[in-house]
């Protein structure tokens, strides 16, 4: 049987099979030739491989259709199209995939085997895994299923999960594949870096981890709250963490062992100096005011914990100006032949906002009087966040002061119009 051409793109939408039933006539006909194009991750053979569709089989329209259908389904694809085209030895079919956005795979609790040895289990098992997954499709199951069969090879039982989280400090996700069931507990942690080994307040917050199950996701959590402050404030500004690594403890004859002790690799750098600052694109406060706000001179060390309080007070300075919106983006400069470190700031000011609405909810009439009296910042004057910030902190307190006022807590919000540029302040009290 021929067949006339036809691009049909999967939208996912009501209808949308129907209308490939309608427009194809029925009847099977000789696979020729299946190509895939479009993905940069995967070639034409490893996804023609799960659209289960083989070159030299009889094949019909829902065939086609149903292995679109796969390939959506298994998360890696943004969108999915087919086409085909008759010839005198029976039908050529090509799909047309985009990537879909990819995240990292964290593998969080399997300490009885390396990174490669679950790299190799998944790509031995999972066609179109190449080190990172989808956020979301039925390859994430496929992926579990893998590691399931893999730590079952150690006499080990247990469902694998997968959740899509944030990872810490980077605007980035993270796909953490997790073993819900036995796990070890840590028995100690040992940082191969002499500052993170000696370092009181460190020492003290492993408290949190020690006794708890083994989880790399909470470790690096850790890392980043915990001990990559410490290494900043020394001035250690490109800080590195490695991968945590669990060793065995307890009786090497038992089938699964009692506790692990965690390694912990951290490479320092080097200390830096500070060499000043350069803004840019700064217009409402001019830049000697803003450098009145650097907290450090030239040759001192580089406290990066003070440097992030720096650029906080840029920020505050911003919105006292009534200007909420105010990013500020900074950058460093490393020298590695001095260890000097400079930054360029640049500021996107945005909109100035001025006073609109004071909404007031849950009060009495003479509580609300109060509040509105005790208000500073009237209809249409620059909106100043510090004086918003101590009136919520200090001045309801003082308003309500000798007037019998019951609320267990206060909601408050900003909304901003930046076509008008004004902001209402609403506060709720409950």
């Amino acid at each position: 049987m021929r067949w006339g051409l036809l691009l049909f793109v999967i939208a996912w939408v009501p209808g949308a099979r129907a209308f490939v039933q309608s427009a194809v006539a029925a009847g099977a006909s000789h696979l020729v030739s299946l190509e895939v194009t479009g993905s940069q991750r995967f070639t034409s053979e490893q996804i023609a491989a799960t659209a289960g569709l083989h070159a030299g089989s009889t094949i019909t329209k829902d065939d086609m259709q149903a292995a679109a259908d796969r390939l959506a389904q298994l998360g890696c694809f943004a969108t999915v199209q087919y086409r085909f085209t008759s010839v005198d030895s029976g039908v050529k079919v090509e799909y047309q995939v985009t990537d879909a956005p990819a995240a990292r795979v964290l593998f969080d609790n399997f300490p009885w085997f390396t990174d490669d040895e679950l790299d190799a289990a998944l790509k031995d098992s999972v066609v179109l895994f190449d080190g990172a997954a989808p956020q979301a499709g039925a390859i994430l199951d496929a992926m579990s299923a893998a590691l399931e069969k893999l730590i079952a090879t150690r006499r080990m039982h247990a469902r694998v999960s997968h959740t899509l989280t944030n990872a810490p400090g980077i605007d980035q996700q993270v796909q953490i594949f997790r073993i819900e069931g036995p796990s070890l507990n840590v028995q100690a942690v040992e940082f191969s870096d002499a500052l993170a080994k000696n370092d009181r307040a460190i020492q003290q917050s492993l408290e949190t981890l020690i006794g708890k199950p083994f989880s790399r996701s909470a470790f690096e959590l850790f890392e980043f709250e915990q001990v990559r402050p410490v290494y900043f404030s020394h001035a250690f500004l490109r800080v590195k963490f490695g991968t945590p690594q669990a060793r065995f403890t307890g009786n090497p004859n038992r089938p699964l062992p009692d506790t692990v002790v965690v390694l912990a690799p951290v490479d320092p750098g080097p200390a830096y100096v500070w060499n000043g600052v350069a803004w840019a694109d700064n217009h409402a406060i001019p830049s000697s005011d803003l450098e009145k706000l650097v907290a450090l001179k030239p040759g001192e060390t580089a406290d990066g914990i003070k440097l992030e309080a720096m650029w906080q007070s840029v920020r505050d300075a911003y919105s006292r100006l009534g200007y909420l919106d105010a990013a500020v983006t900074s950058e460093p400069q490393f020298s590695d032949s001095s260890n000097h470190v400079s930054y360029r700031v640049s500021i996107k000011e945005g909109k100035q906002y001025h006073m609109a609405n004071l909404v007031l909810t849950g009060l009495s009439i003479e509580g609300e009087k109060r509040i509105r009296a005790a208000w500073r910042i009237p209809p249409g004057a620059v909106f100043d966040k510090q004086i918003y910030e101590e009136f919520l902190s200090t001045g309801i307190a003082e308003a309500f002061r000798g007037l019998p006022v019951h609320y267990e807590k206060i909601g408050r919000f900003l909304q901003t119009d930046q076509t008008t540029a004004r902001v209402d302040v609403m506060i709720d009290f409950q």
